[in-house]
């Protein structure tokens, strides 16, 4: 139980790698507040895995300070924020994306991580805590025919902030590290990966010979949330890509 005693918050927790994190933490003897825009499946995800879920668009700086005010009435504390939530834009090459699209993309990417984070650190300042930011491989490197520039983008940020956020609060004990997942099976990634060829392509692109799934990920953020495993990593970026990245 690594993490017994601990308040999770984990963004965009209703589904796909947050839901995942969600149900390792809890199984691992966490309390864990799981915020999403949709109100329905965030009950549903509440109430199959025993989190806590609070409504909330992360777009929007008001909703977010509602969150983090809903976790500390509930709890009392907030130990280990995961900045989660994210949207994947469709493919297009950079003079095709609408003005909307790329706003869409930075405000939910980057802009609600920087809200949740912000409202976070007065509380996790306190006693010491976790940031652990979910970004991508794409904001490691540049991939050829990969045309999702905002995304990219959005991510890229996320893994530099990390690191000025791990030298920022380093003094407060806050530990800030970053997981950047290469191509993982979920709903958000379901259409990008819908034809038998992109599938084979994609398993062929990572050299252990697979794309992700969600509890790879879970894992990696168990290890990054649990003082006993990392207690001295701060500012790392770790990539989950199945050797993809080295290429």
């Amino acid at each position: 139980m690594k993490l017994s005693g601990k308040v999770a918050l984990i963004t965009g927790g209703s589904r796909g790698i947050g839901k995942a994190i969600a149900k390792e933490f809890i199984a691992n003897g966490g309390s864990v507040v799981i915020s999403g825009k949709d109100n329905d499946r965030l009950k549903e995800t509440a109430s199959e895995i025993d989190a806590y879920p609070v409504l909330a668009d992360i777009r929007k700086e008001v909703e977010v300070k509602n969150l983090i005010n809903k976790t500390i009435e509930k709890f009392g504390k907030l130990d280990i924020l995961v900045n989660n939530a994210g949207i994947f834009p469709k493919i297009k090459p950079l003079h095709e994306i609408s003005d909307l699209e790329w706003k869409d993309v930075f405000d939910v990417n980057l802009h609600g991580s920087f809200y949740s984070t912000k409202h976070a650190i007065p509380y996790l300042q306190k006693n010491g805590g976790v940031i652990i930011n979910i970004a991508s491989s794409a904001g490691m490197k540049a991939y050829e025919n990969f045309s999702a520039d905002a995304y990219s983008a959005s991510k890229a940020a996320l893994v530099l902030l990390t690191k000025c956020w791990a030298l920022e609060y380093a003094k407060n004990k806050i530990r800030v590290n970053c997981i950047c997942p290469g191509v993982v099976e979920t709903d958000m990634t379901s259409e990008f990966l819908a034809t038998p060829a992109t599938r084979e392509m994609m398993n062929f692109a990572y050299p252990i010979g697979r794309f992700g799934t969600v509890n790879d990920v879970s894992k990696a953020a168990l290890y990054f949330a649990a003082d006993e495993d990392s207690a001295w990593v701060t500012g790392a970026v770790l990539p989950i890509d199945g050797g993809e990245s080295l290429k």
